[in-house]
């Protein structure tokens, strides 16, 4: 009794479905004593099986799929924009002030209304060609941290996020801000800390800058596409235009 217990209701299911479909045969036969006709539309059902499965498998199951997919891309870009809202556009304003990008890049970084896809890809190649440097000093670092340390309940809960796996990039991300925060906070005194040091922390913040301004760049493309209304939004308040206001301008 045990035994049967351990095995999966898919095959009780199974083996009820076979036994369906024989005694149904059997009824047939009982009532018109055909077995030709049975042969035949037997094999014709067994012939068709190989095209049912390519139909359900590689068709219908790839729908399904796409479909639960885009669903949890869905939420996934609603904790991204949560993610902005709390911390990234702030350490957005902190990097746009001590990053070192040209005046050219610093102008297409202002998107507006108008910008359309084909900017968009634009700018995320030139941004993979980039090296992004910062000009820190020690009060930075401390800026930094405070950052950091008044968000860590909030960047542990994004954390615990199951649906960030279908996002490498935004893991990436939160892999590298939670590193350089255990960086800031293994240093109790940052105004003690050696030029080799600072250089290393500094690196981390450059990292940390390269991925998140991609994934802004192309968390502002989502929001174009889809939701205007914030799009409108997020262009009013960039962080890389000195003259930005959440006010709508006549």
């Amino acid at each position: 009794m045990k035994f049967l217990k351990k095995i999966p209701w898919e095959i009780y299911f199974g083996t009820g479905l076979i036994l369906l479909s024989g005694a149904l045969y059997i009824v047939h036969y009982e009532i018109f004593h055909d077995p030709h006709h049975i042969f035949i539309y037997f094999m014709g059902d067994l012939a068709f099986v190989p095209i049912e499965v390519l139909f359900v498998t590689l068709i219908i199951e790839k729908l399904l799929k796409d479909r639960e997919r885009r669903a949890v891309m869905e939420k996934l870009n609603m904790v991204i924009g949560t993610f902005f809202s709390e911390i990234g556009y702030e350490l957005l304003k902190f990097f746009s002030v001590k990053g070192s990008i040209s005046d050219d890049l610093r102008r297409r970084l202002i998107i507006t209304s108008e910008t359309a896809a084909k900017d968009f890809s634009r700018i995320a190649v030139e941004l993979k060609k980039m090296k992004f440097k910062l000009d820190c000093d020690i009060t930075d670092l401390e800026k930094m941290k405070n950052i950091l340390t008044g968000n860590q309940s909030f960047l542990l809960a994004l954390m615990e996020n199951p649906n960030l796996l279908e996002h490498s990039r935004f893991t990436s991300l939160l892999l590298a801000v939670f590193h350089l925060n255990e960086e800031l906070q293994a240093r109790a005194v940052l105004s003690d800390i050696g030029s080799a040091d600072f250089a290393h922390i500094t690196g981390d913040m450059e990292r940390v800058y390269t991925a998140l301004l991609a994934e802004w760049l192309e968390y502002m493309d989502y929001l174009r596409k889809n939701y205007p209304f914030l799009y409108s939004f997020a262009v009013r308040t960039n962080p890389f235009n000195p003259d930005a206001r959440a006010e709508v301008q006549g």
